[in-house]
């Protein structure tokens, strides 16, 4: 991997400097907090007045003991860490101040079985150094493109690490960073997911998933970016009945410009077809219902279906350095509890986190009438999501479980999952315990036409 490598690209100095004369809403010594009493990807560097919260010191920027190569499972930095005290449905009252409206749900609905333990907070996100210096130039150049549809002016960092303007364009800050955050540069794996049924019945989907976040290329540039953020391919499996089938994605950086590009290759037809519906609530068949396109990656996709506000941080208790969830040779089974993920390798930590909220538009069409973000100010990962009906009814929520991958270095989700409360099942994305390696990261920059259409048929296998 690239480490505190310089990556000062010219065209985002220029975009710099033509913000900057145009009177840019973060100016440069704005911009300069960044790494003084922020941190370099925007958060608050100092902790909380009762010590809750501790302050950010660096990071894990390095692989611990233990580690080797990319591949290798992440062993716990912390093993020595012991629970501080569990949340449940008797004590629910005195953490609510603490607690979304989901886990308050969680708790309520299985009183028994659910319950979140509370651990020592750390604060282990951190960036190369050339990602830290990208995103201080786009502190100052960066800007929301429309109604949210895209940015501009953004390259190989978060684009608004210092949120500005009013509610709506703070919220269009918040979930541009969560899209655009730093997750390395080429990604491999092999892993599953299951939908789990109220009996505790679940059929895995395995899939090898590959993708390339042409926006953080470090042979690239804004100017080169042809508004693709990313390139995604997976290649189902197994079980039989799906395997064969792939799905393509360009992702698009301004969806004004460009709507996402989606193919998908039928295995029986031995065809490849233009996905126009790859987005939004369009179902997904891996997740029996239980997850929609656009909360796959917790949140992805266009965001014009919705009015966007910020609602300011809070003090949240969240998933965070989920390791023990993710250590090899753990069986999915000891992981995968009937009605939830087993709360015993869940670590939940106290941290502040961006809150927003999503209202669908009068006239648009979603199965989520409102969502509500609470997105981690250091990483900028979308930790937890509450997702609501017509009703207005809390129907759905989803928990991102995050860890430092040392060798990018920085944090991204180990496992995602989805409960619904209404139908008392959910969804599991990301397993990869039985699996001999976890996710692989390089810094290949592939020819983009190994993720073009033509290359799908015939990459893809029965």
């Amino acid at each position: 991997m690239i480490h505190n490598k310089k990556w000062l690209l010219g065209s985002v100095v220029a975009l710099s400097m033509v913000a900057g004369q145009a009177g840019a809403a973060v100016s440069a010594s704005e911009a300069a907090r960044l790494g003084q009493d922020l941190t370099p990807f925007g958060s608050q560097k100092a902790g909380n007045a009762s010590g809750t919260i501790p302050a950010w010191t660096g990071g894990i920027s390095e692989p611990v003991a233990g580690y080797d190569e990319s591949g290798d499972f992440h062993p716990n930095p912390f093993p020595d860490d012991q629970v501080l005290f569990t949340i449940n449905a008797k004590n629910v009252e005195q953490y609510k101040e603490h607690l979304t409206d989901g886990l308050m749900a969680m708790i309520e609905t299985y009183p028994t079985t659910f319950n979140v333990p509370v651990y020592r907070t750390r604060r282990t996100h951190a960036v190369p150094g050339w990602v830290a210096e990208n995103t201080r130039d786009n502190a100052t150049s960066a800007t929301i493109v429309g109604e949210g549809a895209g940015i501009d002016g953004a390259y190989g960092g978060y684009p608004f690490p210092i949120l500005h303007g009013d509610s709506e364009q703070k919220a269009y800050q918040v979930i541009w960073n969560h899209l655009t955050r730093w997750r390395g540069v080429n990604i491999t794996r092999r892993a599953s997911e299951v939908a789990v049924q109220q009996n505790g019945d679940y059929t895995l989907v395995t899939s090898q998933q590959e993708a390339f976040f042409n926006y953080y290329n470090p042979e690239g540039s804004e100017s080169e970016l042809e508004n693709i953020i990313f390139y995604y391919l997976s290649f189902t499996q197994s079980p039989p009945r799906l395997a064969g089938g792939a799905i393509l994605v360009h992702e698009t950086l301004n969806q004004i410009k460009n709507p996402r590009y989606g193919w998908g290759y039928n295995a029986g037809q031995r065809r490849v077809r233009r996905a126009p519906n790859l987005g939004y609530d369009s179902p997904i068949a891996a997740a029996d219902n239980l997850r929609t396109a656009d909360d796959t990656d917790m949140f992805n996709g266009a965001l014009d279906r919705y009015n966007w506000s910020y609602e300011g941080i809070r003090e949240v208790y969240v998933p965070y350095n989920s390791y023990e969830i993710a250590q090899k040779g753990l069986s999915y089974s000891e992981i995968l509890g009937t009605s939830h993920v087993n709360p015993d390798l869940t670590r939940w930590e106290l941290h502040r986190v961006h809150v927003v909220t999503a209202t669908l538009k009068q006239g648009e069409r979603h199965i989520y009438a409102k969502r509500r973000f609470y997105v981690d100010e250091d990483s900028w990962n979308t930790l937890l999501l509450d997702q609501y009906d017509g009703r207005d009814q809390l129907w759905r929520v989803s928990m991102g479980l995050v860890k430092n991958y040392y060798e990018l270095p920085g944090v991204w989700t180990t496992l995602e999952v989805f409960n619904d409360l209404q139908a008392r099942r959910y969804h599991v994305q990301g397993l990869d315990t039985e699996e001999p390696n976890t996710r692989i990261f390089t810094d290949d920059v592939p020819n983009t036409r190994y993720f073009s259409p033509a290359s799908l048929r015939r990459r893809s296998v029965r």
